[in-house]
């Protein structure tokens, strides 16, 4: 009886998705440019973002984030894998034991990435080399051709993820994930009480702390923005640093806001990100499926409006 409830139940938020969104489509990422399409599930998207994000912060070239994506991808499939050959760790499959950083260090994208390119930009003339090359230097791999397999769908990928193509990633989000507990406060001096609870999980603050993080000084954010955009009044503003730039002009600029509106939308699941406002486009998550739609006023080239959920995962 249990099962058959649970059955029925499943079949009527099925139904009730159908209603409201037309269509059940699975969630998953894609991307789409002239040169070509493919998908990615949302983590997979998420961690590739965070990559060029990384280097973008870095003011690393385009060449730099197709490297670090092709690797990524034949070490781990851009998954943030917890163990694989011997002791190897993350997205880049590096290995405490030959000085890549403690496991827990090798576990987090951003310390994971700027360790891969730190091993990068030591390769001289990296840009102009074979990508298998520059990538097995840093690596040492035992299977140094593998690399080059992924040359094609890296480079879209990074075409994508830095701006060069608008609108180019969509990402089916269906529920977002719980926003992340802050740690308990200590109990003052002499109270022999527990620690204290943790706040309600903020998650203007965790998408503030998530941006400082993985772009550096290259993109500010600001709570509390007040935009004319029904459904996301009260909005975060991302705002690129034009001098952040490794090349100049309003297309350079243009370009950073679209690789900073492209970070938020892999990363809506995780951080319960509503909306995505930017260049006479808007992201929604309620309408996902249909991608980015126009938005006539509202939005502008110099910053990324960002609308959150309630602190529920239920939002």
């Amino acid at each position: 009886m249990l099962i058959a409830l649970v059955v029925l139940g499943a079949i009527a938020a099925g139904a009730l998705y159908w209603l409201n969104h037309g269509k059940i489509v699975a969630e998953g990422c894609s991307v789409k440019t002239p040169a070509g399409e493919g998908t990615l599930e949302i983590p997979q998207a998420a961690n590739a973002a965070t990559i060029t994000a990384v280097a973008h912060a870095r003011g690393l070239p385009d060449r730099a984030v197709t490297i670090a994506l092709a690797t990524a991808m034949q070490e781990s499939k851009i998954h943030n894998l917890s163990g694989g050959d011997r002791d190897s760790v993350g997205l880049f499959q590096q290995r405490p034991s030959q000085g890549w950083g403690t496991a827990d260090q090798i576990s987090d994208p951003v310390y994971a990435t700027n360790k891969f390119l730190d091993g990068l930009v030591k390769v001289p003339g990296y840009t102009r080399l074979p990508l298998t090359d520059a990538a097995q230097q840093v690596q040492k791999s035992g299977y140094p051709q593998a690399y080059a397999k992924h040359e094609t769908k890296a480079t879209l990928l990074a075409s994508a993820l830095t701006g060069r193509e608008a609108a180019s990633v969509n990402c089916v989000v269906h529920a977002f994930a719980e926003p992340e507990a802050p740690a308990p406060t200590v109990a003052a001096a002499g109270d022999a009480a527990s620690p204290a609870a943790p706040a309600a999980p903020d998650r203007t603050q965790q998408l503030t702390d998530r941006v400082r993080r993985e772009f550096g000084r290259t993109v500010t954010a600001a709570g509390g923005y007040s935009s004319s955009i029904k459904g996301a009044e009260n909005a975060v503003a991302l705002t690129p640093e034009p001098s952040a730039s490794t090349e100049s002009g309003p297309d350079a600029a243009r370009q950073n806001g679209w690789a900073v509106a492209h970070w938020a939308v892999t990363h809506a699941q995780q951080l319960g990100i509503r909306t995505v406002a930017y260049d006479g486009k808007i992201w929604r998550m309620a309408k996902s499926a249909d991608g980015w739609k126009p938005q006539a006023s509202g939005t502008s080239t110099s910053l990324v409006l960002v609308s959150l959920a309630a602190n529920t995962a239920k939002s």
